[in-house]
């Protein structure tokens, strides 16, 4: 329900209700019916609803847009003398638009005989029918902000909550979106062909180059961490990710040899900057899956830096005569990422013999999508 239609229900009932009492508390409503009380309804109406139009106005107006939002008291001590300035002009003004149609109309003066005594002690106040409105504009102005403040307060709490329980599912889908990619990875690694290969290749380092081997477990053991660590958090920096790669990609290469190859060319100022965890796992994942790798014919895998500030990861296409099993997840997983953290979205871009992806970094210092979801 928006402010808008539920202020409208708020604004009718207010100024039905204000408008009858008015109309019932006026000495010309118990003298015998004529053509006089519609002209006093008409009158009491239009001027109960230039009220409410006015002083919602200037109550939400001081709430949302004004510079003393941010400060409770000032803000009511403005919006109170606002709304009391400009409910005492509109009552002046339809006194004196009443004064001005009574003499055509030849109505019986309702406004002169609305006087009020105030007594104290020996001295008796007369006050007259322009005197009375300051009193009326007084009452006026205190109704219509006790009314608006709470109105308006409801409205911010349910707001509040909307937006809580849309942030609340938002961190859910990037939880869920976050352990499905853990889960995927661990179970391209951990599957019995990948674990054979890796296995046969430090079976086959521990007797030819037992030091190599020892490298292997090391960089084997720090990519298993890294998957089962890095979805803690929904960023990571470009440097932590890019000495995963480094691991993942000598498990690869000790696997492939001289037919899979990787430069990165990663301007250092952003080393800092930040993107999702695992993305470029995901990259180097899939262009190994499609692609033909042979030490004829090698992949290669470029990552780099443009001039724009774009993260970019490149390969040459070289498909395979049969072709991949594919669930899409790779891509899928990372557009949905960037979706959901607000970040802009990665360029997608496939040539004949290039496949290319360029990915936006998120600058270290800007905080505005961790501060939108904060994922334990």
């Amino acid at each position: 329900m928006t402010q808008r239609s539920s202020d409208f229900w708020l604004r009718l009932i207010g100024i039905g209700l204000q408008s009858t009492l008015s109309v019932l508390t006026s000495e010309l409503f118990w003298k015998p019916l004529s053509w006089q009380h519609l002209a006093l309804a008409g009158f009491i109406l239009a001027r109960t609803t230039a009220l409410w139009q006015i002083n919602q106005a200037i109550i939400a107006w001081s709430r949302y847009r004004s510079s003393w939002r941010s400060r409770s008291g000032s803000r009511l001590a403005v919006a109170f003398l606002a709304c009391y300035g400009a409910t005492a002009l509109c009552l002046w003004g339809f006194d004196l638009i009443w004064y001005l149609s009574r003499a055509n109309l030849q109505l019986d003066s309702i406004l002169d005989s609305r006087r009020i005594y105030l007594h104290f002690g020996s001295l008796i106040l007369d006050m007259n029918t322009f005197t009375v409105e300051l009193f009326h504009a007084f009452v006026y102005t205190i109704g219509y902000l006790a009314i608006y403040e709470l109105f308006f307060y409801r409205q911010d709490s349910w707001r509040y909550q909307t937006e809580l329980a849309r942030l609340e599912a938002e961190r859910e889908k990037l939880r869920v979106t976050n352990l499905e990619s853990q889960l995927e990875v661990l179970k391209q690694q951990v599957n019995p062909h990948f674990l054979f290969n890796a296995l046969n290749s430090l079976s086959a380092l521990i007797s030819e180059d037992p030091q190599q081997a020892e490298v292997f477990v090391d960089k084997l053991s720090g990519v298993y961490r890294y998957i089962l660590r890095a979805n803690s958090e929904p960023l990571t920096m470009l440097g932590t990710e890019l000495d995963f790669i480094d691991a993942y990609f000598h498990l690869l290469q000790t696997r492939y040899g001289c037919g899979l190859r990787l430069r990165v060319l990663v301007d250092e100022a952003k080393r800092s900057h930040k993107l999702p965890p695992l993305t470029l796992q995901l990259l180097v994942e899939n262009a190994v899956k499609h692609n033909v790798i042979a030490a004829k014919r090698p992949l290669d895998i470029l990552i780099y830096t443009d001039e724009s500030g774009l993260l970019v990861v490149q390969n040459n296409r070289q498909h395979k005569l049969t072709r991949a099993l594919s669930n899409g997840v790779g891509l899928t997983n990372i557009v949905a990422k960037y979706q959901i953290l607000n970040l802009p979205q990665l360029v997608i871009e496939e040539t004949q013999h290039q496949f290319i992806v360029r990915l936006p970094l998120l600058a270290s210092d800007t905080s505005a999508a961790t501060d939108q979801i904060n994922v334990g």
